[in-house]
């Protein structure tokens, strides 16, 4: 634990400093002296502000998906299926992790691309492939990041006592309502617990996006130009508070619904 705070808590405290610096206009060099220069152009270049608003829309947008797609799954897995049947989904909702990312965000370029098989899909209908942009760097993030919401998900299912299925039934509950009334409110505390990774790694990612988002930029592809062709650490270290700040918030949040402790 000590190690891990001197090298986490070290990382971001050097952050922060780096953020306080700036970048000569004329020679490129970075001049130690703090300024608040890069969080005044985060809060005034208006396509700053787009690019955060747009990384936290995605963020939230696929972690709503996430969850919507985890929920049944998860379910099934916990109440359904029998323990064999279970054993086998959950190595098949892991699998998708033993393979490269990077082998799976070109999987779904190709299925983007103008000739892959969602143009063949849709060509009948009269429709053509989203092609690369927001919608396909939504789709890619949030078929990457499933697994995470999967599994918090099905173990808070898992420790809800079938008792409580059983003495909903008895007083008269269907199936829709205990769900509503029993299933969701029990396991509300691991969906947010999931969230937390589909949120944190969609607001961090730049990969994805520069391989099916097409001219998008996110959060994190600001991060990684300032900090390879302009080599402007002080100004990508600065957008890079933007996501720690988002995220101490969201951890805050989740806390108080008793999250943290499904993870």
């Amino acid at each position: 634990m000590l190690w891990l705070g001197v090298a986490y808590l070290g990382a971001l405290g050097a952050l922060l400093v780096t953020s306080l610096w700036s970048q000569n206009d004329f020679t490129g060099e970075i001049e130690r002296i703090w300024t608040l220069d890069n969080f005044r152009s985060l809060l005034t270049v208006d396509v700053y502000r787009t690019i955060t608003f747009r990384t936290l829309m995605v963020a939230a947008v696929v972690t709503v998906v996430d969850a919507v797609l985890a929920f049944p799954i998860a379910l099934y897995m916990a109440k359904v299926a029998s323990r064999r049947a279970q054993r086998l989904l959950v190595i098949a909702v892991l699998m998708p992790l033993w393979a490269s990312y990077l082998v799976k965000a070109y999987a779904w370029r190709g299925m983007f691309s103008a000739d892959g098989p969602i143009a063949w899909i849709a060509q009948p209908f009269g429709l053509d492939t989203p092609g690369y942009g927001l919608f396909a760097t939504t789709v890619t993030l949030a078929y990457l990041w499933l697994p995470y919401m999967i599994l918090p998900v099905f173990a808070g299912i898992e420790r809800v006592p079938d008792s409580l299925f059983e003495a909903s039934a008895d007083l008269g509950a269907g199936s829709w309502q205990t769900l509503r009334r029993v299933v969701i409110p029990m396991a509300f505390p691991a969906i947010v617990a999931g969230s937390i990774f589909t949120f944190s790694l969609t607001m961090g990612d730049y990969i994805a996006v520069k391989i099916v988002g097409g001219t998008t930029q996110m959060l994190g592809n600001v991060v990684y130009d300032n900090q390879g062709a302009a080599n402007n650490l002080p100004f990508a270290a600065a957008v890079a508070t933007i996501p720690i700040v988002v995220m101490l918030g969201y951890l805050a949040a989740a806390r108080r619904t008793g999250a943290l402790e499904n993870l």
